[in-house]
């Protein structure tokens, strides 16, 4: 499947950049990363671009923790970031609050320009970027350089646009202007399309595992009635769905709280307008 947007697109010049590391602060590769360029930070600087590392959840990291109260990168919402209760509010809210005093406000003029949020995952994924607007023209273009910088190794993009399933992120805060030119592109993403489960009891107890044949299989097609899953005393259950999707997250340890065994994804691909300075 294709989507295209035909028109070039005109923006101001991007001037702040943030690289998060510590949204998590069990995910040790941007927390180290961020560190290192806290103490020096030549290697990101550009000379027209302001670029700032920072450290989200310092608590966490402080814990080896993915989080103190709550999942910081799910905090971004309008009812935090308005909530009142200071010191009385959970860690997460609190910080997703004065990351927004520091970066946004969310949705203004004044916010950072990019946000980059690192992350790492138990899953077989490998480097993955997360897309979460399909007409964000400044990040197609921008997923589409990194796709290059890094070929012939794979970096793969899951476009999270379901409206079931969006996530009220730290990398949200951010707005995409752009200050540079490239002409029209296409990227192939993954379009997240469902969260599945772990089948479960009528108490709500895991009863089966990934099976298997899926395990560590990120991105590889999953068709109607390949093994799914492989229940305690040995039972296959099969994937039932209509066609062909291609699951990632598979069996990531941080989402067994939040009930998911994986999502499923279906490929497409998306057509970025060419984009100039304004």
């Amino acid at each position: 499947m294709s989507s295209s947007y035909n028109s070039s697109a005109r923006f101001n010049e991007a001037r702040r950049v943030a690289i998060f590391g510590g949204t998590h602060g069990n995910e040790m590769s941007g927390v180290t990363l961020v560190n290192l360029w806290m103490k020096n930070g030549a290697e990101i600087q550009r000379k027209t671009v302001d670029t700032k590392p920072f450290i989200t959840n310092p608590r966490a990291v402080e814990k080896c923790a993915r989080y103190v109260d709550t999942d910081l990168n799910r905090a971004f919402t309008p009812e935090n970031l308005s909530a009142s209760g200071g010191k009385e509010l959970p860690y997460e809210v609190q910080r997703a609050q004065e990351i927004n005093r520091l970066f946004g406000p969310k949705g203004s003029p004044e916010a950072y320009d990019v946000i980059f949020d690192l992350h790492n995952t138990t899953s077989n994924m490998g480097c993955t970027l997360i897309l979460e607007n399909s007409k964000d023209h400044f990040n197609l273009q921008m997923m589409n350089y990194i796709k290059k910088s890094m070929a012939p190794a794979s970096c793969l993009v899951l476009l999270n646009e379901h409206p079931l399933l969006k996530y009220s992120t730290s990398r949200s805060v951010a707005k995409h202007p752009v200050g540079m030119e490239f002409p029209s592109c296409t990227v192939e993403v993954f379009r997240v399309s469902e969260r599945v489960d772990y089948p479960r009891d009528a108490n709500g107890n895991i009863i089966a595992m990934v099976h298997p044949n899926l395990q560590d299989c990120d991105w590889e097609p999953l068709n109607p009635g390949d093994p799914m899953f492989q229940t305690f005393d040995g039972k296959t259950i099969p994937y039932q769905g209509t066609g062909t999707v291609y699951p990632t997250f598979i069996n990531e340890a941080a989402y067994y709280e939040k009930q998911q065994a994986f999502v499923t994804t279906r490929r497409e691909t998306l057509v970025a307008s060419a984009i100039r300075k304004a």
